[in-house]
């Protein structure tokens, strides 16, 4: 064993410690207090702390402190000061020197932790019962129409209502938040609005559509027998919504459709020529329905056309015809080694050679502003490539030559509206778009808090405060979206910036995050994203597929429970939509109340174990 280091051993560490602390308390709040709220004074001050205290490596002495049993500057987030005072002060003692400052406990050591308690409550509302972590929830189109869905939303524990305002309208918005409200009142609950402003989102263009048909197939085993037959619903032309949840759907016209019933058998001759026989397996009608379906099966796979003639088995039934069919929508095969042509402008998409595509875009400056050498994700990431050259032609259009140097095995199918992200690109747009401003209005009658997405820097932040200025709305909350390299190198300067208001928080928004830093260090920038926040004592709301496959398919995936256990230590835990969304929130809730009793932020609270004690659960 290595003898224990003698008394000059702790003379130099002391003096070590009394360096660092007079480094760090020198440093610069790099902002003027007087512009900051009062509320959040403490949290700049300690934020200039935790950052010249992180800028030094502090692995060597922290195994040296180790050694005294002092190892604590891995939880000085909230209280970068009084953790080096404590720890001096314990070295001081070692060597028989009196302490620098009161034997008694540093207030300083509850302020971090209450003023971002404080924060939290005055953003994302009060504590719920039962945790500590509130609980955020993407509200789907459809809670516009069903006040019985949010109902039962709040019941199972949402804190936060999340509102995209990338898709709906504003009269929709409107319902969603009544709903909210109504149903908070009705379990006396104090239930959050957050809207969240789309920003100047980039996504690839529209595509040239597909051919409009109907493809009915079978299920077959790996020797080709059928299993389950091709199923399909015939709806009426005049309501082809239909209700057949997940089936292809055949508009036929009326006549035609009030005459069928179970039993029946239908032929029709397919695109390819092929004659195939259909059964009317169920009608699934009622008197009082408003969206009407029949259900039929086929043994063999068909393609169904508009203008298909569909007879029957009854001489008395006349024949149907089937209606307009909307085009499929279209998409380009793009893999490894594909020549992309990102034009600015609004073009169709679509395949110029056998390994080379042409694809639009809904953001042309963003083409300009590409430079040879850039990387670009398509898709949250599933292609990726290299830009070769950017040309403009006489009219001014810009076109980059991108070549994919990733994608899926055997590659993959790029569609319209998806996600583009330019991580090594500055695109000169400014964070607020005119439809964003105009979505701002909105949320100043509807919303609690704003989200503001893409954010880059401070200057993006002071915008959108100038513009709740002006519209008399700085009671609002604002929450800085981080889904950029960029943003994420600059959140000290947009967490100085923010301050100015009074309720102000950070979602790691990890989806677009990942993509740009990459998947293999998106675990590093969450945890450095959530001990910045806990230094300047603002809440985290930690987002993108927490629960994902719960919320989607019913069932869990075990790495995302372990995802969601880790959430904990965020403030806030968004979950997108779903059809288990209930689901997820009441499991999501059950993780929270267990982590919250071992747990709270990266200390271990030491509650008793009693998994292995004799009257233990088993």
């Amino acid at each position: 064993m290595d003898p224990q280091p003698g008394q000059q051993g702790l003379d130099t560490l002391l003096q070590e410690m009394d360096d660092l602390r007079e480094f760090v308390r020198a440093a610069p709040l790099q902002v003027d207090v007087n512009t900051i709220h009062p509320a959040h004074r403490d949290g700049v001050d300690n934020l200039a702390r935790f950052v010249a205290l992180r800028s030094q490596d502090l692995r060597g002495l922290q195994d040296d402190l180790a050694v005294h049993g002092l190892s604590s500057l891995g939880r000085a987030e909230s209280h970068v000061l009084a953790t080096l005072d404590a720890v001096i002060n314990a070295l001081r003692a070692l060597c028989g020197a009196p302490p620098t400052t009161s034997d008694q406990p540093d207030p300083a050591f509850s302020i971090g932790p209450e003023s971002l308690a404080r924060s939290t409550d005055a953003l994302l509302g009060p504590v719920p019962d039962g945790r500590s972590t509130r609980i955020m929830v993407t509200l789907p189109s459809d809670a516009a129409d069903d006040p019985d869905l949010v109902e039962r939303l709040v019941q199972a524990g949402m804190d936060v209502a999340r509102i995209n305002c990338a898709h709906d309208d504003a009269t929709r918005w409107r319902a969603m938040a009544e709903h909210v409200r109504a149903a908070a009142v009705h379990h006396g609950r104090d239930v959050r609005v957050l809207m969240d402003l789309a920003g100047p989102k980039l996504r690839t263009g529209r595509m040239v559509p597909g051919p409009a048909v109907v493809k009915v197939k079978p299920r077959r085993d790996l020797l080709g027998r059928v299993l389950q037959p091709g199923v399909a619903a015939l709806v009426p032309s005049d309501r082809p919504s239909g209700d057949a949840e997940g089936l292809p759907r055949i508009p036929v016209n009326r006549e035609f459709f009030d005459r069928l019933h179970e039993g029946m058998g239908l032929t029709l001759t397919d695109s390819r020529g092929a004659t195939r026989q259909f059964q009317v397996v169920s009608t699934g009608r009622q008197t009082s329905s408003v969206r009407p379906e029949v259900e039929v099966t086929s043994p063999r796979t068909a393609y169904v056309t508009t203008g298909t003639t569909i007879e029957t088995d009854h001489p008395s039934a006349a024949s149907g015809v089937v209606a307009a069919l909307p085009p499929a929508p279209g998409f380009l095969r793009v893999s490894i080694g594909t020549q992309v042509d990102l034009v600015g402008a609004d073009l169709p998409g679509e395949e110029l050679t056998a390994d080379r595509v042409r694809l639009g875009c809904t953001l042309p400056v963003a083409v300009a502003s590409l430079r040879p050498g850039d990387r670009v994700f398509f898709d949250d990431g599933a292609f990726g490539g290299i830009v070769h050259s950017v040309t403009t032609n006489p009219a001014g259009t810009p076109t980059a030559n991108i070549r994919i140097t990733s994608a899926p095995p055997g590659g993959g199918k790029l569609r319209a509206e998806k996600g583009i992200n330019l991580p090594d690109t500055h695109v000169p747009v400014p964070a607020l778009t005119d439809d964003d401003l105009a979505d701002l209005d909105t949320a100043v009658r509807l919303a609690d808090m704003v989200a503001l997405s893409f954010v880059r820097d401070a200057d993006d932040v002071a915008m959108l405060l100038d513009e709740l200025g002006r519209r008399d709305a700085r009671h609002l909350g604002v929450v800085m979206k981080i889904e950029t390299v960029h943003g994420f190198r600059q959140l000290p300067a947009i967490l100085r910036a923010a301050m100015r208001n009074e309720r102000v928080g950070v979602m790691i928004a990890r989806g677009d995050l990942a993509v740009e830093a990459g998947y293999e260090r998106l675990a590093e920038v969450q945890e450095e994203i959530l001990w910045l926040c806990e230094a300047a004592h603002l809440p985290v709301i930690w987002a993108t597929e927490v629960l994902d496959n719960l919320a989607r398919t019913g069932r869990p995936s075990r790495s995302e429970i372990t995802d969601a256990a880790m959430s904990e230590r965020a403030e806030c835990v968004m979950l997108n939509k779903g059809p288990h969304i209930i689901d997820a929130v009441l499991t999501l809730h059950d993780i929270l109340h267990r982590m919250a009793e071992h747990q709270r932020k990266k200390r271990p609270l030491l509650r008793p174990l009693r998994s292995w004690m004799p009257d233990g659960p088993a």
